[in-house]
């Protein structure tokens, strides 16, 4: 390695520049949602309203999946509060976020994944999942969410 180059470069020699153009997007998705919600309020009537347009914007194959998981978790844990993170829909309990639905488009992804933050009570030994591929949702599926999402939130 030359006195020039940088542990910023990759295997391939070419240099990072930062983010990718769909984190940037999702960052400027991000302050978009926060100025929206300075702007109007916080009330949770109109920041449902505003991840169901959300899931309404996305392709079909996305919309699907996320109206579904929307709903399970809705009925699996009527506490937790539906926001907009990052442009996508999360689910908070006392202003933090326990879970997420990140559509398959927004990163140009295989399948669309339900995640787990930190705050999530998913712990289960010395390692465990945060985040759940989703192909297809089946009732075996959806009973899976549900438990995840209960569990999440215990």
């Amino acid at each position: 390695m030359t006195a020039t180059q940088t542990a910023a470069q990759t295997a391939a020699g070419t240099k990072f520049d930062g983010f990718s153009d769909e984190e940037r997007a999702a960052m400027k998705e991000h302050a978009k949602d926060l100025k929206k919600a300075s702007r109007r309020g916080t009330g949770e009537a109109d920041v449902e309203r505003d991840v169901l347009d959300k899931i309404a914007e996305m392709g079909e194959a996305d919309r699907v999946v996320a109206e579904r998981v929307h709903a399970i978790v809705r009925a699996a844990a009527p506490g937790l509060a539906p926001k907009l993170w990052y442009g996508m829909p999360a689910y908070t309990k006392d202003g933090k976020i326990v879970c997420f639905f990140q559509p398959a488009a927004k990163f140009k992804a295989r399948y669309p994944t339900l995640g787990f933050n930190d705050v999530a009570n998913l712990d289960d030994g010395a390692v465990w999942a945060t985040a759940f591929a989703i192909n297809e949702l089946t009732p075996a599926g959806e009973a899976k969410i549900a438990e995840l999402v209960k569990q999440a939130v215990s």
